[in-house]
Parts: C-alpha cells; structure tokens; sequence
C-alpha cells in the first residue's frame, strides 16, 4: 500500500500512518533506537511489536541489504505471520534497566584495572599483593608500592579510576534500589530471601525478567535465562546445540553467580551438590544448581512466595 523512506520523526511517521490508523501494526526490529516508536504509538493507541534481531535471518539472505530491502522484507514478515516477536519493555522501567546494564560494564572495566596491578607486579617479579583494592585502605597503600615513578605513575592512573568508580557506583546502586522498591517491591525483597541473591543480583533478576507473567511455563523461562541448551535434531537424530547464544546474558550471569554464592558456607548445599557431582562433572553440576535456581525463582515470584531451602535441596 505504501513504501516510503521517511525521517526519524514523529511527524514523519504520523504523516504516512494517519490513513491506516485503526487497521495497522507497527513492527521495528530490536535496535537501540525503538523506545521512542514503542512509547509514541502507546500514546495513540497503535498497536506495536518489536521484532526479535538475532531471530530475522530471512531479512539477511538476499543479494542486496540496504534499508529499503530490509523494510520492505519486514513488513513481509509480519503480514504473513512470521514475525518473530519480542519483549516490549514497559517504558517505566527501561532507563532503570539501563543504567543496571551500564553499571555492569563499569563494574567489569573497574575489575580489569585490578588486573592491571596483578600483571605489573608479574611484569617487575614483585610479591603477589593481598590487598582487597574495594577498600579504600588498599588503594592507598599501592600509591607507594613502585620505586620507579613512572610505573608508580600507571598504577596511580588505575587507583584514580577505582576511586572515582567506588564512589559513582555506590551512589547508582542506592538510587536503583530505590527505583527498584517503587517500581516492583514484591519482586525486590522475594528474591533477597534466597541466600546467595544480594542487592545486586536481586536487582539484575528483577529488571531483566521485567514481570514474570510473560513467561508461559518454567521452561520457556529457563530457555530465557539460557540455563538450558538447545538441541538441534533432523530426522530423529541429534547434531549438537543451536542458538545456546539467544536468550538473557546478564541473567545466565546472575543465576550462575548465584548458585557459587549459594554454596558459600552452606553444608547443605554443598551437600546437595556433592549429590550432584556422583552423577556428572563439577560444572555441570554448578549448572544444573543455576538451573534448578531458576526455576525457583520463576515459580517464587510468580506464586508470591517466599525461599524456602528445605524443599529447593529436597525437590
């Protein structure tokens, strides 16, 4: 009906969609830039899907990719039904989310600059140090560990940084804890009752699962979470894993943190993981206990029930 290159605006896109309005869907591949088309047709009242990136292959295929190919094999796609769907994010909770994420990546830089201090202590045959750099004791003492000031001058650079993260990223985790109790309080404080889930892996599980509700079964979320693999089968036979890389990272990671911080000082669970490992290898058995926590935390937040220990080791 229309085909049409038009610019990023609102205007633009309520021009070409005002004759259909009524009788149309709007779908956007999952880029970085689809929030604002989510929240504008929400404010009219279109209906709007968001299509799954790693899932739209078929757009990839063709001899010639340009914009105007891609569009046009979209719009294909979700006239024929084969529009591979995903989440909505709700809009309240988006830039939450972000930051969480974006606390991560600084977190993850924060880690590399003390790896920094362990490689230049290699580097000169220094000791090993034992200093715990979270501390701000510990940063201090490294400004005079190097004779040389130039290399005192490098691990200078990395003391600077790890300050100034320590004192942002306390500051964005309190802020995001205090988005998180008004934005899905029930949610916040089930998962702060399973031990091993602290402030930050309550707040990861929380805003990246969203509501647990668009889960249909446990399964489906297992497969988010990526705690299961993929088989790929063709004519009754099995030919390894497939797409073992679709799903939720960041709560592959928070489950898998939790199941090595969950044996800490835990006899029964390690019990139970001893259990586990008479029947398979030490990682796999790690697994399987960040699978078996992820399912507990599907049906805790779905039933609105609290952790309870003795059926997880139990069941």
């Amino acid at each position: 009906v229309a085909h049409k290159k038009i610019g990023a605006s609102k205007d633009d896109l309520l021009l070409i969609l005002e004759p259909y309005i009524g009788n149309v869907i709007v779908g956007v591949e999952c880029m970085h830039c689809w929030y604002w088309v989510s929240d504008w047709c929400a404010e009219l009242g279109i209906d709007f899907i968001l299509g799954h990136a790693l899932y739209m292959k078929a757009i990839h295929g063709g001899k010639t990719k340009n914009d105007k190919v891609d569009s046009f094999k979209i719009a294909t796609l979700l006239r024929g039904g084969n529009f591979p769907i995903a989440y909505d994010y709700p809009s309240e909770m988006r830039a939450a989310r972000d930051l969480l994420r974006r606390r991560m990546k600084i977190v993850r830089h924060g880690a590399m600059l003390k790896g920094h201090v362990v490689n230049t202590n290699s580097q000169y045959n220094l000791p090993a140090t034992e200093l715990n750099l979270k501390n701000i004791s510990a940063r201090q003492k490294l400004r005079e560990q190097y004779q040389d000031p130039i290399v005192q001058r490098n691990i200078d650079l990395d003391m600077a940084l790890l300050d100034c993260y320590a004192k942002e990223l306390a500051q964005v985790e309190w802020f995001i804890e205090k988005q998180a109790k008004s934005h899905n309080p029930v949610y916040l404080e089930l998962l702060k009752t399973v031990p091993g889930i602290g402030k930050i892996l309550s707040l990861t599980i929380l805003y990246e699962i969203g509501d647990i509700s668009r889960f249909e079964s446990v399964q489906k979320f297992a497969s988010y979470s990526r705690l299961v693999k993929c088989k790929a089968e063709s004519a009754g036979k099995t030919y390894g894993t497939n797409g073992n890389k679709i799903g939720n990272a960041h709560l592959k990671w928070a489950f898998s943190e939790a199941a090595v911080l969950y044996l800490r000082g835990n006899d029964k669970a390690r019990n139970y993981l001893n259990r586990l490992q008479k029947r398979m290898s030490k990682a796999k058995a790690l697994s399987a206990l960040a699978h078996k926590l992820g399912r507990c935390v599907y049906f805790m937040l779905k039933n609105k029930t609290v952790f309870d220990e003795q059926r997880f080791l139990k069941g």
